[in-house]
């Protein structure tokens, strides 16, 4: 019977020569030999040399080693920990970064979901001993502690490393795929702006000098007559617009990448990259802007400095456009509060999160721009360690700062509500689902259609929709398109 042969990637027995010796015999080199077996299938002969036996072969064992390493591309077992894996499939999705086949966004957003929640919980678990158990517990904590979102993130981190393990293998399965789906409730899904709020939302913005510092009254018009996200309005450069044809060219958008700031990069996916035809409408406030002069290659929706603006930041901005500063009893109150917070010696930051709100609130409630509960306001006293008459006397501002107001009716508005109407004025217009997907950017075209239709208008008919719809008279057309613009804009090809 025949020996065995050597599995790929090993070697055989180490054998160790004396190689050379000095004048009095004594072996002053050693040559150190064995068989490796090739991921070829070849056995070949590998050797080092030394001074002594023992180095000879510790020179050879770190040969074989790397010779095996070099062959298979990484070298990942059962042994080593789920750290070292994680790092491994991280520089590989950095790679397709670099390639653009990974947007930088998301690359960020898993870095920090490993280095906060994964690594924390099994980096210096061996990958042999990760079962699904174990994950399904992880998984599950991070759920209960953070957010049915940011388990699903994790588990799409646990799943691509424990995936590139079992590529390597290091281990037979990925035992990731069993664990438990993570369920939620639904997030509320935006809707379309009626007519009558969408008059309500612009004469809202005009009469709010902050929202027309922040050049909302423009953008919100472009986001409505072309439908794109908040990232893309502000990644489009003035040489975008062709005021001769209507249209306005998408491509690119703003994403703030950590280390880097805000950066320009293409759309997600080749859909994303469309010309869009505008209503008349949208044109005459792009030709208002654009007709003020500036360069061809600087954003038409510019910040203060005519640099990029910040998609966080314009989100806050509409945060706060959509719940403006109320009236003087809401304004009271807010000043209450913010002397009370004071006085029990806490920030703003620290009352957020020890009342589990979002971060901004406190300040939109300091700023009179949201209306607080009668059950919130006593909470906030609860923390403040307000009592007795001053208690009493806040909670009756309290209550007479509840009482609704217009402006309250808007507070539901946000960048994607914009975005839901165009496509529900395209969807009443009679526009089929493959004509709204164009229109939005957010579907996988074919390869004819990502060949032949990626340059051109995908859509005329859209424009004239949005127009019969937006444009009822001429007041609408002059409403929305006739605000001065406020900072630096672009200029047109």
């Amino acid at each position: 019977m025949g020996r065995k042969p050597l599995p790929m990637g090993s070697w055989g027995k180490i054998r160790t020569y004396e190689a050379a010796w000095n004048e009095k015999g004594k072996a002053t080199s050693h040559r150190s030999v064995a068989s490796y077996r090739d991921f070829d299938g070849r056995v070949r002969q590998v050797e080092a040399y030394g001074r002594t036996k023992t180095q000879a072969e510790a020179d050879l064992q770190e040969k074989l080693k790397n010779r095996r390493k070099a062959s298979q591309g990484t070298e990942l077992t059962a042994m080593d920990r789920f750290s070292v894996a994680a790092e491994i499939w991280f520089s590989k999705l950095e790679e397709k970064v670099r390639d653009g086949k990974r947007s930088p966004g998301t690359v960020d957003t898993y870095r920090r979901q490993l280095d906060n929640h994964v690594l924390p919980a099994i980096g210096e678990v061996r990958l042999g001993e990760l079962r699904t158990p174990l994950l399904d517990k992880v998984v599950g904590a991070i759920k209960k502690d953070v957010g049915p979102a940011t388990a699903k993130t994790c588990r799409s981190v646990v799943s691509g490393t424990l995936g590139l393990a079992a590529r390597y293998g290091a281990i037979d399965t990925n035992p990731i795929r069993d664990v438990d789906t993570i369920e939620s409730e639904s997030k509320r899904k935006a809707r379309a702006l009626t007519d009558e709020e969408r008059d309500a939302w612009f004469e809202q913005l005009r009469a709010d000098p902050s929202a027309v510092a922040a050049d909302l009254p423009d953008l919100t018009t472009f986001m409505l007559a072309t439908g794109v996200r908040i990232g893309e309005a502000l990644g489009v450069h003035g040489e975008q617009i062709n005021l001769a044809a209507s249209e306005v060219e998408i491509t690119h958008q703003i994403i703030r990448i950590k280390g880097q700031g805000l950066v320009r990069i293409k759309t997600k996916s080749r859909a994303g990259e469309r010309v869009l035809k505008v209503p008349a409408w949208g044109m005459a406030m792009l030709r208002t802007r654009l007709m003020n002069g500036g360069r061809l290659d600087e954003p038409v929706f510019a910040d203060s400095r005519g640099s990029y603006r910040d998609p966080a930041n314009t989100r806050r901005d509409l945060r706060e456009a959509r719940s403006p500063i109320g009236g003087e009893t809401r304004q009271e109150l807010g000043r209450l509060l913010r002397k009370a917070r004071r006085a029990a010696g806490l920030s703003q930051t620290d009352t957020a999160a020890r009342l589990g709100w979002a971060q901004s609130r406190v300040s939109l409630i300091e700023t009179a721009r949201v209306r607080l509960e009668l059950v919130d306001a006593a909470a906030l006293l609860d923390l403040y360690r307000v009592s007795g008459t001053e208690r009493a006397e806040l909670l009756e501002v309290a209550g007479q700062a509840a009482e609704g107001s217009q402006a309250d009716a808007l507070a539901w508005i946000t960048s994607h509500s914009f975005r839901k109407t165009t496509a529900t004025i395209l969807d009443d217009a009679g526009q089929s689902a493959r004509q709204i997907a164009d229109q939005l950017g957010h579907a996988r075209p074919s390869l004819t259609q990502d060949v032949y239709m990626a340059r051109r208008a995908k859509n005329p008919a859209a424009a004239a929709a949005l127009e019969a719809a937006l444009n009822r008279s001429s007041e609408v057309a002059d409403r929305l398109g006739h605000t001065e613009p406020t900072g630096t804009t672009g200029t047109h090809g």
